[in-house]
């Protein structure tokens, strides 16, 4: 069992109160410790030599004062820590993804425009940190062509039969099973698939649709086969679909307590880290809350 806390990121908002509700329940889940934090960023263009000030002391920070008041007393409360940093938010909180299992936060914090759908801070946490990151959304986002699903809890997983990521399904089922929930695997394969056409455009390939589902539910099946083994009490329902993997994801995420995507693997041309359009697609447009799960460090 990890002795690595659950980071929840506050800053007083009501999105970081419902980051926090979701990061007692994890922490209390894993018998891990909970550990609070609050990144008061300073002004940069009235500081313009502080990268980072302060100690890692609570004291005397409104934000943490109202986290202690808000959870006492809770019987659900797991062990607390509480640590106030001094600097730029979104360069501190993927630092403390080295030690810790796992980072909540809001989708939302304090500043910014109302009118974006993600903030900056939460984009830079799930794209830089080197542990699992849940964005909490806002509620009432609306998502449409959901499709049906047995009542109960359930996470959702995205899974790319061409280039699969274990850790990513990994963290999936062990979330299922902590939660006693179904694990619903969504697996999309692009359609109509296009081929290069000469000159320089695209041409839709003459393929067997029925075929390209059917191969990509073997190999969905085939890579969930060795995890179906580590985790026999979750239930699998297995879903392919031609299309936009995001859409599906998405629609799939309206009642779900978790959508798991993957963080985008570096590339020879593109070695620095990034959100790919599918997992940023889905931290804009879900319903549920979403993992972002890196790479294992061999695969970065």
């Amino acid at each position: 069992m990890s002795t690595l806390p659950v980071v929840a990121a506050v800053d007083g908002s009501n999105d970081s109160l419902r980051a926090l509700e979701w990061a007692v329940t994890a922490a209390r889940t894993r018998r891990t410790p909970l550990r609070v934090v609050h990144v008061r960023q300073y002004a940069v263009w009235a500081q313009p030599d502080v990268l980072v000030a302060g100690p890692p002391d609570p004291v005397d920070d409104p934000v943490l004062d109202e986290v202690r008041s808000y959870l006492e007393g809770r019987a659900d409360r797991p062990e607390m820590e509480y640590l106030g940093l001094e600097g730029a938010p979104g360069a501190l909180l993927p630092e403390l993804g080295t030690t810790a299992q796992l980072m909540v936060l809001g989708s939302r914090g304090r500043g910014g425009f109302a009118s974006l759908l993600l903030g900056s801070n939460s984009m830079a946490a799930a794209r830089d940190a080197e542990c699992p990151v849940v964005v909490v959304p806002r509620p009432g986002r609306e998502v449409h062509d959901a499709p049906a699903v047995e009542p109960g809890p359930r996470v959702v997983a995205g899974l790319r039969v061409d280039c699969p990521d274990e850790t990513t399904l990994d963290f999936a089922f062990g979330e299922a099973a902590r939660r006693g929930a179904r694990l619903h695997v969504v697996a999309a394969y692009p359609w109509p698939v296009q081929t290069w056409a000469a000159p320089g455009g695209f041409a839709v390939a003459d393929f067997d649709q029925d075929a390209v589902e059917s191969e990509t539910r073997t190999l969905a099946d085939g890579f969930a086969a060795s995890l179906r083994a580590r985790y026999p009490d979750v239930h699998i329902d297995l879903s392919v679909a031609a299309g936009d993997a995001a859409g599906h994801l998405v629609a799939a995420s309206k009642g779900a307590d978790l959508v798991v995507v993957g963080r985008h693997r570096r590339r020879l041309l593109a070695p620095a880290r990034m959100l790919g359009s599918v997992t940023q697609a889905v931290l804009l447009h879900a319903a549920s809350p979403v993992a972002v799960v890196p790479p294992a460090v061999d695969q970065e």
